[in-house]
């Protein structure tokens, strides 16, 4: 099928163009008329049922109307709705589905597909679905519970899986390179040293360095010697952001070297860092999306983990719009970083890293020491490993290509 389209770029466009735009086509095909294979049928009925004035029936056809009886209640709408979602799955890239899921969620409507375990089943989960169903989760049947969890829990565990080694790897190397240990290491040499401590010993006929003794760095690591607070914006814009952040969170909590606080604040601070360690599904579904915004409250909230300050990460993930006392953030931000906290703020925590925020705070608690910039997740491990280490963190993010407040 993928070979007959890229043979037709006309078929192409009026899968793109949908059914309005055949007649226009037409004039491009040797028979004048386009025509479309039977899985190309089904393609379009699939594609005009959420963006057309049209939707299709159960076989594929075109029926006037807008779609909305094909909701995901019980009789002949959830089988449609069910062979619809079937057919976008078996005839669309990943990708793809995933945008058309969402549309249909939006255009049409259909949030409801998510309350019937059978067809939610069916669904292909990914973040933004996740994002829905939290948004949602008061409004989820009991039936349908179960069947929600398990499609959060296969997207947590898939962004684990991307997250987990570069955080602990970035973690442990800023850490565990303080110290050294007699104890022999390939991985853990550290060449500088070696080679400094060594320079006596350089044979200039062979222009080698002959090793008199190596150095190794201490592997070993000791328990909790930083504290990580995350301070996470439950706002209804955040909703990406939440579920990376959650993700993150669970993956510091679990490191030996760390003590890890996790918690999310709308108008009201809520601790979440028990749920986090035990399982980051637990914790999503503490989250209550939407709401007005108190940083200041939940900033308040957090320094009372504050017990070494030059050994403390401390990272804010807001848009910044605050509905609570702006003057006392700030100052309270300022005296935070002048205490030796390393703090930072992330103004979004996505694949497209394109917030939306308020500049003016933004530039203000940038000025006073707290980064603020958007962020993607796989560039977070490289500012971890920066801030515990002692970089300049604004610096950091620049040539990291994090995007400044």
């Amino acid at each position: 099928m993928e070979n007959s389209r890229e043979a037709n770029p006309v078929t192409r466009w009026r899968l793109i163009l949908g059914q309005e735009a055949e007649a226009q086509l037409a004039g491009y095909c040797d028979d004048g008329r386009v025509g479309l294979t039977d899985e190309e049928r089904i393609m379009d009925a699939a594609l005009a049922a959420i963006y057309d004035n049209t939707s299709a029936d159960s076989g594929g056809n075109r029926a006037s109307g807008s779609g909305k009886g094909k909701g995901a209640g019980s009789g002949q709408g959830a089988v449609h709705l069910s062979k619809w979602l079937g057919d976008v799955r078996t005839f669309f890239p990943e990708d793809v589905v995933s945008i058309i899921q969402n549309d249909a969620m939006e255009r049409k409507g259909w949030k409801q597909l998510l309350f019937e375990p059978e067809l939610l089943a069916t669904v292909k989960p990914d973040i933004q679905l996740v994002g829905t169903l939290l948004s949602l989760k008061g409004k989820i049947p009991e039936k349908t519970k179960d069947t929600a969890r398990l499609l959060v829990k296969a997207v947590v565990d898939e962004l684990v899986k991307l997250l987990e080694n570069d955080i602990r790897r970035a973690v442990t190397g800023a850490l565990n390179k303080r110290q050294h240990s007699p104890l022999p290491s390939l991985s853990g040499l550290d060449w500088k040293r070696t080679i400094q401590r060594n320079l006596k010993h350089y044979d200039t006929e062979r222009r080698l360095i002959i090793p008199e003794r190596f150095y190794y760095f201490d592997r070993a690591q000791r328990s909790k010697e930083w504290t990580v607070i995350v301070d996470i914006d439950q706002s209804g814009s955040m909703a990406d952001s939440i579920i990376w952040a959650s993700v993150i969170g669970s993956i510091f909590a679990s490191i030996p070297a760390l003590s890890t606080r996790v918690v999310v604040f709308d108008t009201e601070v809520v601790d979440l860092t028990e749920q986090c360690a035990n399982d980051p599904v637990d914790m999503l579904f503490g989250i209550q999306l939407g709401g007005g915004t108190d940083i200041h409250k939940s900033v308040k909230y957090c320094e009372q983990f504050i017990e070494e300050p030059k050994k403390t990460l401390f990272i804010m993930v807001s848009d910044l719009y605050e509905g609570g006392n702006q003057s006392a953030l700030v100052r309270r931000m300022r005296e935070m970083r002048e205490s030796g906290v390393r703090t930072m703020c992330l103004l979004a925590l996505s694949d497209q890293g394109k917030p939306f925020y308020d500049e003016q705070l933004a530039r203000q608690l940038s000025r006073d020491g707290t980064p603020c910039f958007a962020c993607t997740p796989a560039l977070l491990p490289g500012l971890v490993e920066g801030a515990l280490q002692g970089a300049d963190l604004g610096e950091l993010s620049k040539r990291l290509g994090a995007v400044q407040g």
